[in-house]
């Protein structure tokens, strides 16, 4: 399925369009600062030769405004205001028009019917106050790609802007809940991670729990109860199998993949107790890392797959643990007001994201891994299960809402929020969602 989809996408004509590498921007985004205020954008509908052209050229500028302006750093111009009518990408715009109107950025492409069939895709950016273009590039695919290629667009201009790499050119697998409260149908559903896209994994004749991609492969492992215990299985994308990871007497959850993806962290329940194991996918060893008592469960490894963070109540209360991979050099690192649990290591390898319990709310957070620089990025009645973008720029999560006392109202939906926790978005999905797992970067 997928892999049908990657060898239509994407021929690379020309990686840049200008012919010198023009000097430094003024205009490049610090996100490493605090609140920013987001640079002002002008986005024309890229330029076609056909009306079917043309409207594939406004969806893209849609797209792309769309993407870059859910990121929080950018601001897209209404296009009423625009004083010059771009009809040439190949001509210097007039950067005076594009000045008055407050424009520090402009962005301006066209679409093209090659004699092939394939959709040509070209597109320049320009600094408006230094008048000079930043980039330039060109894509070919067929015609029913646009979209990605709009996705593979925002990424390069944020990486221009802000010197960090994209994530718009990703996916987002999710659990989608169906039916009444107390008798809901899960089943996996993947997207776009704006919320275009959406296809149906599982059909939901079984109940499936916390998601999560393989950083290397187009796989997912989940908790599944399709078997009599619950176990964690592993799912190809591209061709729909599914396989039962392992044949264990007790129940397996809580499953993530090492960030080599050749590995996949899980915690084990066997008579009463709950430790940390790591998996080898070709030798399916399995290795125990924790031997305490207590609930162990939860585990994320550190990107240079050194260090793990699992949630422990071996001190009386879910908190939050690191260790070394091999299970040693155990170290308790959340210390604030309540219960801790599902941490996450940034692909970053900076901070790790949590969920945090207390009074009766939830709030989702992030703190370095020595526990060191706590901050809190949101709070409702339930947050809970953050998955970074993979920039580690970015968080999704999801968030309930109540059931009134009548027992209507409620759900479960996906929000992001960037590290500010100034940028919090309602991400769009086909009914109610939970348990939001990240892609890699789509190569």
């Amino acid at each position: 399925m997928f892999d049908s989809f990657l060898r239509t996408l994407i021929a690379l004509i020309a990686a840049v369009a200008c012919l010198a590498a023009p000097a430094r921007a003024a205009i490049e985004i610090d996100i490493t600062q605090g609140n920013i205020d987001p640079l002002a954008l002008a986005v024309p509908d890229f330029l076609g030769e056909t009306e079917e052209t043309k409207q594939i050229g406004a969806d893209m500028a849609g797209v792309i405004i769309n993407n870059l302006e859910r990121s929080g750093l950018f601001k897209a111009i209404d296009q009423r205001a625009y004083i010059e009518k771009i009809e040439d990408v190949n001509v210097m715009p007039k950067f005076a028009d594009w000045r008055i109107i407050n424009a520090q950025a402009l962005i301006t492409g066209q679409t093209t019917v090659l004699p092939d069939g394939r959709l040509r895709v070209e597109f320049r950016l320009w600094d408006v106050f230094a008048n000079q273009q930043m980039l330039g590039l060109q894509y070919a695919t067929t015609p029913e790609n646009w979209r990605r290629i709009a996705h593979i667009v925002s990424d390069a201009i944020y990486k221009r802007l802000t010197g960090e790499e994209g994530y718009f050119d990703t996916r987002i697998v999710f659990v989608h809940e169906t039916g009444p409260k107390l008798d809901r149908v899960k089943r996996l559903m993947i997207m776009d991670q704006d919320g275009h896209n959406p296809s149906a994994l599982t059909d939901g004749t079984y109940l499936v729990l916390t998601p999560r991609f393989s950083p290397t492969l187009q796989q997912i492992t989940y908790l599944s109860y399709a078997a009599v215990t619950p176990q964690v299985f592993l799912f190809n994308i591209e061709t729909g199998e599914q396989e039962l990871l392992g044949n264990f007497p007790g129940m397996t959850f809580a499953p993530r993949f090492s960030p080599d993806g050749e590995k996949v962290l899980l915690a084990y329940e066997n008579a009463g107790n709950s430790d940390v194991y790591v998996m080898d996918l070709r030798t399916r060893r399995l290795q125990r890392l924790t031997y305490s008592p207590a609930i162990d469960t939860s585990p994320s490894m550190a990107p240079d797959g050194r260090r793990l963070t699992f949630t422990s109540d071996r001190g009386g209360s879910p908190e939050i643990y690191t260790m070394n991979a091999n299970g040693t050099d155990i170290r308790r690192i959340s210390y604030g007001d309540g219960s801790y649990s599902t941490p996450v290591w940034s692909p970053r390898g900076d901070l790790i994201a949590f969920t945090r319990q207390y009074q009766g709310r939830f709030y989702i957070g992030v703190m370095r891994p020595d526990g060191a620089s706590e901050r809190t990025l949101t709070e409702s009645f339930l947050d809970e299960g953050p998955t970074w973008a993979p920039n580690g720029r970015v968080l999704m999560f999801f968030r309930e809402t109540p059931t009134r006392a009548d027992g209507t109202g409620g759900g479960s939906k996906l929000w992001s929020v960037d590290l500010t926790g100034y940028n919090e978005r309602r991400v769009t999905t086909p009914g109610d969602a939970s348990d939001p797992a990240w892609s890699p970067l789509i190569q």
